[in-house]
């Protein structure tokens, strides 16, 4: 008989030690973002509940943002950076197509051993990553750096009225690492293919290269398709990861979807049945839709201003681009 591959040995479980964000300083009234369409703050307050939005400065790169993210997530972790095996990063609005930025941050940080990809998802991207890199450290340990970062702005069109004022620049991360006892679920992930021209970037690099002249690509999407998807889908891919974790409802501290609009939100935390003492984070009033970044920002703000505990257990859910999705249960740090 041939030889046979060894069987890798890795950590028992895996989970969430430490996270981090960082927002830009620029803070973008409804007022600002409608400036260039038919819109106005009580208009954008109604339907999506987002008051304000960060856009990051003309020199403050995608690569800046996840750096500083990464960094606070290191810290809180008490992990150096050069024992980080993986560094992964959540994105698609790094507008080069290769290398993959997740290289340079990995450099940046100090993670000098590491390996380090991007993946693209759109919104559904962080918390893909968090199921990656919990089964990179049970099949070898270590530790793993997720990062979500999005210059959304680098894709906007101010004149489109869909898309104008939904969204925010920003990054979160958080630091995953061993663990004895189970602290990130089973995900439930998938994607309908069919629908993926409901959120797209239009034209494509490629037209823009063939045909001089034509509008930078930029964000479209198709709202109340993607809103009626999100709002009648997704609650059932939440009981989906729930039970896949064996849990309950009534055992979470807290839910952390991706912050695309508050009535969608709202919407999702009646059809989970969620009872009262479930946190519900609702960054985007604040922070708008960030995309990739937006749950682990929502993370990062729950727990910095303490109104859900460390070690309790969220619901984790992102959807979007794809059309796709991904939910999770995590023990939070």
């Amino acid at each position: 008989m041939g030889a046979r591959i060894t069987s890798p040995t890795g950590a028992e479980s895996a989970r969430i030690l430490g996270v981090g964000a960082y927002r830009p300083q620029r803070v973008v009234s409804n007022e600002e973002a409608s400036r260039h369409i038919d819109s106005s703050d009580e208009w954008i307050r109604s339907r999506t509940g987002i008051v304000t939005r960060h856009w990051a400065a003309p020199d403050e790169s995608l690569a800046d943002m996840a750096q500083v993210a990464a960094g606070k997530a290191l810290a809180m972790a008490g992990v150096a950076p050069e024992t980080v095996d993986c560094v992964i990063l959540a994105t698609f609005t790094h507008l080069r197509q290769t290398p993959a930025a997740a290289t340079e941050i990995a450099d940046r940080i100090g993670a000098v051993n590491a390996a380090a990809f991007d993946i693209s998802a759109g919104c559904a991207g962080f918390v893909h990553g968090v199921a990656l890199a919990a089964d990179a450290i049970r099949s070898r340990g270590g530790h793993v750096v997720v990062v979500g970062a999005e210059r959304m702005t680098d894709l906007l069109d101010l004149e489109d009225r869909s898309t104008a004022f939904i969204f925010g620049d920003g990054a979160g991360a958080v630091v995953l690492g061993p663990s004895t006892e189970p602290g990130v679920g089973p995900v439930v992930w998938g994607a309908d293919g069919s629908e993926s021209e409901a959120i797209a970037q239009t034209p494509s690099w490629k037209a823009l290269r063939d045909q001089p002249g034509l509008k930078w690509p930029a964000l479209r999407q198709e709202g109340q398709k993607v809103f009626r998807w999100a709002v009648y889908e997704m609650a059932k891919v939440g009981r989906r990861a729930l039970d896949a974790a064996g849990v309950r409802a009534g055992d979470l501290d807290a839910f952390i979807p991706h912050q695309a609009n508050a009535r969608i939100i709202d919407a999702l935390a009646r059809s989970l049945d969620l009872p009262d003492h479930v946190v519900v984070a609702r960054d985007v009033v604040t922070t708008g839709n960030t995309s990739g970044a937006s749950v682990p920002l929502a993370m990062d703000a729950l727990l910095g201003a303490g109104t859900v505990r460390s070690g309790g257990l969220a619901l984790l859910l992102g959807y979007g681009a794809g059309l796709s999705y991904a939910s999770t249960v995590v023990t939070l740090p």
